[in-house]
Protein backbone atom coordinates (compact mmCIF):
# COMPACT_ATOMS: atom_id res chain seq x y z
CA UNK A 1 0.00 0.00 0.00
CA UNK A 2 1.11 3.48 -0.71
CA UNK A 3 2.04 5.55 2.12
CA UNK A 4 0.24 8.29 3.71
CA UNK A 5 0.23 11.77 2.68
CA UNK A 6 2.81 13.45 5.31
CA UNK A 7 1.16 16.50 6.47
CA UNK A 8 4.02 18.00 8.43
CA UNK A 9 6.46 19.72 5.93
CA UNK A 10 3.62 19.71 3.12
CA UNK A 11 2.92 23.26 1.86
CA UNK A 12 -1.14 23.71 2.25
CA UNK A 13 -3.26 26.45 0.30
CA UNK A 14 -6.86 26.96 1.75
CA UNK A 15 -9.39 29.12 0.23
CA UNK A 16 -12.05 30.59 2.58
CA UNK A 17 -9.72 30.75 4.98
CA UNK A 18 -10.51 34.25 6.99
CA UNK A 19 -13.45 32.99 8.95
CA UNK A 20 -15.79 29.24 9.65
CA UNK A 21 -14.39 25.88 8.28
CA UNK A 22 -11.54 27.08 6.23
CA UNK A 23 -9.96 28.96 9.07
CA UNK A 24 -10.41 26.19 11.20
CA UNK A 25 -8.80 23.57 8.66
CA UNK A 26 -5.81 26.28 7.86
CA UNK A 27 -5.23 26.68 11.87
CA UNK A 28 -5.58 22.37 11.75
CA UNK A 29 -3.07 21.67 8.89
CA UNK A 30 -0.83 24.11 10.44
CA UNK A 31 -1.16 22.46 13.90
CA UNK A 32 -0.30 19.50 12.07
CA UNK A 33 3.05 20.33 10.26
CA UNK A 34 1.75 21.90 7.54
CA UNK A 35 2.82 25.48 6.19
CA UNK A 36 -0.10 27.30 4.91
CA UNK A 37 -1.03 29.70 2.64
CA UNK A 38 -4.55 31.34 3.95
CA UNK A 39 -6.61 32.86 1.02
CA UNK A 40 -9.62 35.12 1.08
CA UNK A 41 -11.16 38.63 0.80
CA UNK A 42 -11.73 39.86 4.01
CA UNK A 43 -8.15 41.11 5.33
CA UNK A 44 -7.24 43.56 8.11
CA UNK A 45 -7.05 46.22 5.81
CA UNK A 46 -10.30 45.30 3.90
CA UNK A 47 -12.42 43.33 6.31
CA UNK A 48 -16.29 42.35 5.51
CA UNK A 49 -19.37 42.13 7.58
CA UNK A 50 -18.78 38.93 9.03
CA UNK A 51 -15.85 38.48 11.01
CA UNK A 52 -12.45 37.45 10.70
CA UNK A 53 -9.61 38.07 8.10
CA UNK A 54 -6.98 36.38 6.75
CA UNK A 55 -4.63 38.29 8.66
CA UNK A 56 -6.23 36.81 11.96
CA UNK A 57 -6.11 33.35 11.01
CA UNK A 58 -1.93 33.80 10.28
CA UNK A 59 -1.58 35.52 13.27
CA UNK A 60 -2.62 32.36 15.05
CA UNK A 61 -0.52 30.19 13.45
CA UNK A 62 2.64 32.45 13.79
CA UNK A 63 1.12 32.77 17.52
CA UNK A 64 1.65 29.03 17.62
CA UNK A 65 4.63 28.71 16.00
CA UNK A 66 3.26 27.92 12.52
CA UNK A 67 3.84 29.13 9.63
CA UNK A 68 1.28 30.45 7.71
CA UNK A 69 1.09 33.74 4.91
CA UNK A 70 -1.89 35.51 3.83
CA UNK A 71 -3.15 35.53 0.62
CA UNK A 72 -5.72 37.87 -0.25
CA UNK A 73 -7.50 36.86 -3.31
CA UNK A 74 -11.31 37.81 -4.84
CA UNK A 75 -12.22 34.55 -6.17
CA UNK A 76 -14.87 35.90 -8.40
CA UNK A 77 -11.95 37.48 -10.56
CA UNK A 78 -9.62 34.74 -12.36
CA UNK A 79 -6.80 36.51 -12.71
CA UNK A 80 -6.57 36.48 -8.97
CA UNK A 81 -7.03 32.72 -8.51
CA UNK A 82 -4.32 32.17 -10.38
CA UNK A 83 -2.22 34.74 -8.62
CA UNK A 84 -2.99 32.78 -5.21
CA UNK A 85 -1.82 29.46 -6.58
CA UNK A 86 1.39 31.25 -8.26
CA UNK A 87 2.26 33.49 -5.10
CA UNK A 88 1.71 30.29 -3.01
CA UNK A 89 4.66 28.63 -4.71
CA UNK A 90 6.88 31.90 -4.89
CA UNK A 91 6.72 31.67 -1.25
CA UNK A 92 7.02 28.44 0.64
CA UNK A 93 8.57 26.94 -3.45
CA UNK A 94 5.93 24.15 -4.16
CA UNK A 95 2.19 23.30 -3.11
CA UNK A 96 1.26 19.94 -1.79
CA UNK A 97 -2.28 20.62 -0.45
CA UNK A 98 -4.94 22.05 -2.18
CA UNK A 99 -8.29 23.08 -0.08
CA UNK A 100 -11.36 23.99 -2.49
CA UNK A 101 -13.22 25.71 0.87
CA UNK A 102 -14.46 28.89 -0.30
CA UNK A 103 -18.30 29.20 -1.14
CA UNK A 104 -20.68 32.09 -1.35
CA UNK A 105 -24.63 32.15 -2.27
CA UNK A 106 -27.65 34.37 -2.09
CA UNK A 107 -30.76 33.42 -0.99
CA UNK A 108 -33.68 32.55 -4.47
CA UNK A 109 -34.04 29.39 -6.01
CA UNK A 110 -35.12 30.02 -9.91
CA UNK A 111 -35.99 33.38 -9.29
CA UNK A 112 -32.55 34.52 -8.54
CA UNK A 113 -30.94 37.07 -11.15
CA UNK A 114 -28.92 35.74 -13.55
CA UNK A 115 -26.18 38.27 -12.44
CA UNK A 116 -25.88 36.45 -8.87
CA UNK A 117 -26.44 32.79 -10.13
CA UNK A 118 -23.05 33.63 -12.28
CA UNK A 119 -21.89 35.29 -9.60
CA UNK A 120 -22.12 31.90 -7.20
CA UNK A 121 -20.87 29.88 -10.27
CA UNK A 122 -17.70 31.53 -10.55
CA UNK A 123 -16.62 31.59 -7.00
CA UNK A 124 -18.04 27.97 -5.37
CA UNK A 125 -17.14 26.25 -9.37
CA UNK A 126 -14.97 28.64 -11.50
CA UNK A 127 -12.17 29.48 -9.05
CA UNK A 128 -11.87 25.64 -7.78
CA UNK A 129 -11.64 24.65 -11.26
CA UNK A 130 -9.04 27.48 -11.87
CA UNK A 131 -6.58 26.83 -8.81
CA UNK A 132 -6.78 23.21 -9.77
CA UNK A 133 -5.66 23.88 -13.16
CA UNK A 134 -2.86 25.92 -11.79
CA UNK A 135 -1.79 23.65 -8.77
CA UNK A 136 -1.84 20.57 -10.70
CA UNK A 137 1.59 20.36 -13.28
CA UNK A 138 3.81 20.84 -9.73
CA UNK A 139 1.76 18.17 -8.36
CA UNK A 140 2.16 15.93 -11.55
CA UNK A 141 5.66 16.72 -11.78
CA UNK A 142 6.30 15.44 -8.35
CA UNK A 143 3.76 12.83 -8.49
CA UNK A 144 2.47 13.44 -5.14
CA UNK A 145 -0.39 15.90 -4.18
CA UNK A 146 -3.66 16.22 -2.32
CA UNK A 147 -6.99 18.07 -3.32
CA UNK A 148 -10.16 18.73 -1.30
CA UNK A 149 -13.00 19.97 -2.54
CA UNK A 150 -15.73 20.95 -0.16
CA UNK A 151 -19.28 20.28 -0.84
CA UNK A 152 -22.60 20.39 0.91
CA UNK A 153 -26.28 18.09 1.53
CA UNK A 154 -27.68 20.69 -0.75
CA UNK A 155 -25.62 18.77 -3.67
CA UNK A 156 -28.13 15.94 -3.30
CA UNK A 157 -31.10 17.33 -1.05
CA UNK A 158 -33.41 20.10 -2.11
CA UNK A 159 -32.94 22.89 0.72
CA UNK A 160 -34.92 25.91 -0.10
CA UNK A 161 -33.60 29.22 -1.22
CA UNK A 162 -30.20 27.11 -1.92
CA UNK A 163 -30.87 25.96 -5.67
CA UNK A 164 -27.64 27.46 -7.08
CA UNK A 165 -25.90 27.05 -4.23
CA UNK A 166 -26.57 23.33 -4.42
CA UNK A 167 -25.81 23.04 -8.04
CA UNK A 168 -22.46 24.47 -7.98
CA UNK A 169 -21.89 21.89 -5.31
CA UNK A 170 -23.39 18.52 -7.06
CA UNK A 171 -21.03 20.05 -9.75
CA UNK A 172 -17.63 20.43 -7.78
CA UNK A 173 -18.34 16.69 -6.56
CA UNK A 174 -18.54 15.65 -10.38
CA UNK A 175 -15.55 17.95 -10.85
CA UNK A 176 -14.11 15.57 -7.86
CA UNK A 177 -15.04 12.21 -9.37
CA UNK A 178 -13.91 12.92 -13.09
CA UNK A 179 -10.57 14.45 -11.76
CA UNK A 180 -9.55 11.36 -9.72
CA UNK A 181 -9.67 9.14 -12.31
CA UNK A 182 -7.64 11.54 -14.61
CA UNK A 183 -4.89 11.60 -12.16
CA UNK A 184 -4.62 8.99 -10.15
CA UNK A 185 -2.17 7.08 -11.90
CA UNK A 186 -0.15 10.12 -11.41
CA UNK A 187 0.03 9.74 -7.29
CA UNK A 188 -2.24 12.78 -7.00
CA UNK A 189 -5.56 12.54 -5.02
CA UNK A 190 -8.84 14.55 -5.07
CA UNK A 191 -11.91 13.54 -2.91
CA UNK A 192 -15.01 16.06 -1.59
CA UNK A 193 -16.15 16.33 1.97
CA UNK A 194 -19.34 17.16 1.80
CA UNK A 195 -20.51 18.78 5.16
CA UNK A 196 -24.14 17.31 5.93
CA UNK A 197 -24.18 18.13 9.60
CA UNK A 198 -25.09 21.60 10.95
CA UNK A 199 -21.80 23.49 11.49
CA UNK A 200 -21.78 26.63 13.31
CA UNK A 201 -19.45 28.87 11.03
CA UNK A 202 -19.94 32.57 11.15
CA UNK A 203 -21.47 32.36 7.54
CA UNK A 204 -23.90 29.82 8.48
CA UNK A 205 -24.75 31.55 11.62
CA UNK A 206 -25.30 34.83 9.95
CA UNK A 207 -27.55 33.43 7.18
CA UNK A 208 -30.01 30.85 9.61
CA UNK A 209 -30.63 33.38 12.36
CA UNK A 210 -34.48 32.15 12.70
CA UNK A 211 -32.88 27.93 13.55
CA UNK A 212 -31.44 27.03 17.12
CA UNK A 213 -27.89 26.54 16.75
CA UNK A 214 -27.84 24.83 19.92
CA UNK A 215 -26.81 20.97 18.24
CA UNK A 216 -24.46 22.94 15.63
CA UNK A 217 -20.97 21.33 15.49
CA UNK A 218 -17.69 23.22 15.95
CA UNK A 219 -16.00 24.27 13.30
CA UNK A 220 -13.03 22.03 14.47
CA UNK A 221 -15.16 18.88 13.45
CA UNK A 222 -14.96 19.83 9.94
CA UNK A 223 -11.37 20.32 10.36
CA UNK A 224 -10.76 16.80 11.97
CA UNK A 225 -12.97 15.38 9.00
CA UNK A 226 -10.62 17.43 5.74
CA UNK A 227 -7.45 16.44 7.48
CA UNK A 228 -8.08 12.88 7.95
CA UNK A 229 -8.63 12.85 4.51
CA UNK A 230 -5.98 14.88 3.68
CA UNK A 231 -3.76 12.45 5.04
CA UNK A 232 -4.88 9.04 3.16
CA UNK A 233 -2.30 7.16 0.86
CA UNK A 234 -2.91 8.04 -2.78
CA UNK A 235 -4.98 5.41 -3.75
CA UNK A 236 -7.41 6.69 -1.65
CA UNK A 237 -9.21 8.94 -4.33
CA UNK A 238 -12.15 10.05 -6.26
CA UNK A 239 -14.20 10.32 -2.79
CA UNK A 240 -17.32 12.31 -2.42
CA UNK A 241 -17.87 11.29 1.62
CA UNK A 242 -20.07 13.47 4.30
CA UNK A 243 -19.22 13.61 7.98
CA UNK A 244 -21.95 10.92 8.51
CA UNK A 245 -20.27 8.66 6.62
CA UNK A 246 -16.84 9.54 8.15
CA UNK A 247 -17.96 9.06 11.40
CA UNK A 248 -20.07 5.68 10.32
CA UNK A 249 -17.18 3.96 8.54
CA UNK A 250 -14.03 5.67 9.83
CA UNK A 251 -14.95 6.62 13.32
CA UNK A 252 -13.71 9.88 12.14
CA UNK A 253 -14.59 13.97 13.18
CA UNK A 254 -16.95 12.61 16.21
CA UNK A 255 -20.12 15.00 17.09
CA UNK A 256 -18.23 17.49 19.66
CA UNK A 257 -21.27 17.79 21.61
CA UNK A 258 -21.32 13.70 22.64
CA UNK A 259 -17.98 14.21 24.32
Amino acid sequence: MPPAMELRGAVALVTGASRGVGRAIAIGLAEAGASVACAARATDASPLRLPGTVDETVRVITERGGAALAVPTDLSKPAEVEAMVARTIAHFGRLDLLVNNAAITFPGDIDLPMKRWDLVMEVNLRAAVLAIKAALPGMLERRSGAILNLSSAAAVMPVPGLLVYGVSKAATERVTTGLAADVKPNGVAVNCLRIDVPIASEGFVYNAPELDKSDWEPTEVSAEAALWMLGRPPDFTGQVLGITDLRREHGVARSRLER
